[in-house]
């Protein structure tokens, strides 16, 4: 199929800058099947069944972007600039591989500062990638890092609006446990401790997964045959009790819906052998049209950029012409777009 495929024209005022409070109010596309239904993320527990079990990905997202300045001794004097870095995988207690502006006047040696911590650069690579050794290791990097960085928005919002206080919070699902991401699980973000508890009342059961959110979830695809398209690839586990929770439902016909494309992917990967098993290590699964799913019955997502994998990805579950519906459904409207904006419920 050609990137063409998966593309549309979407309004930029549809764009997203905050979310909807208080978290389930978000508007909830409701596609099941060739019917299709304007709801709201709160009227879950009355769309759902009994023994559907939902699985979220409770990853969470460090506050990855850091801002400071460059230091550079040479035989021709020093030099200071101002510089930014977005942190995208631990490599050891002390070092981080990152993605460093202005990448091409960055050099092997410099020195950033981050308010409270500083790093060396010790490696360079493309397109601004550089590997960071920090002056503090381990746990005190982390709390280091909470202190100093920012939240990484994604460019869509970044490009319009600084991060700021409430965005620790509002970027970051309620059950967020395990550090490591550089992207939330979006999807996730309508939910809160009331919409889960009345869930639970329902009879709707759920299982965590992990799957690190990496800076690639925003790359854009280059290549017009996406075939040729190569995935980045994210860390994930899934525990002996997940696979366990998920395998019973799916032999008891039950439904299996991922909240988000991440906990799609994880457990679609984890289920390469025909059934699901425990998983852990890295994943670069990438979802077209054609794709048989193994596991997932349907999914929650929010709506996605076009001529993206993640369009690519939903199109698999609903058809290329059907996911053209819902979205030209959706533009025609209003429902608001991308991380911060309202969400859709895929049931085929």
């Amino acid at each position: 199929m050609k990137l063409s495929d998966f593309d549309f024209d979407l309004p930029e005022h549809l764009i997203a800058l905050r979310p909807v409070r208080p978290r389930p109010a978000s508007r909830m596309l409701l596609a099941q099947g060739a019917q299709t239904q304007d709801r709201h993320v709160s009227d879950l527990p009355e769309i759902l069944q009994p023994g559907d079990l939902m699985v979220f990905n409770d990853t969470k997202v460090i506050p990855a972007r850091l801002f400071g300045t460059r230091s550079r001794v040479s035989a021709h004097g020093s030099g200071v600039a101002k510089v930014e870095a977005t942190l995208l995988e631990r490599t050891t207690p002390d070092t981080w591989s990152a993605l460093a502006r202005p990448g091409r006047k960055l050099a092997v040696g410099d020195v950033m500062q981050f308010e409270n911590l500083s790093a060396e650069i010790v490696a360079k690579g493309q397109d601004g990638r550089v590997t960071l050794r920090f002056d503090q290791a381990g746990a005190d990097l982390d709390a280091a890092i909470a202190l100093a960085g920012q939240m990484p928005l994604p460019p869509y919002i970044a490009a319009r609006r600084p991060a700021d206080e409430a965005d620790r919070e509002d970027y970051q699902t309620v059950f967020a446990d395990k550090l490591g991401a550089v992207a939330a699980p979006t999807a996730s973000l309508h939910f809160d401790d009331d919409l889960l508890a009345r869930l639970a009342a329902r009879g709707v059961e759920n299982t965590r997964v992990t799957l690190h959110v990496g800076a690639g979830t925003f790359l854009p695809v280059t290549v017009d045959d996406v075939s040729d398209h190569k995935m980045h690839s994210e860390w994930g586990e899934v525990s002996v009790e997940a696979a366990e929770t998920i395998a019973k439902a799916k032999a008891e016909g039950r439904r299996v819906i991922p909240v988000g494309t991440t906990a799609l992917r994880l457990i679609e990967a984890a289920s390469a052998s025909g059934t699901i098993a425990p998983w852990l290590g890295d994943t670069d699964i990438f979802i077209t049209p054609g794709y048989q799913f193994r596991t997932a019955s349907g999914l929650m997502t929010n709506f996605h950029l076009p001529r993206s994998t993640l369009m690519m990805l939903v199109s698999a579950m609903m058809g290329v012409d059907r996911i053209k519906e819902i979205y030209a459904h959706a533009i025609a409207d209003e429902y608001r777009f991308y991380s911060y904006g309202d969400s859709s419920l895929l049931l085929p």
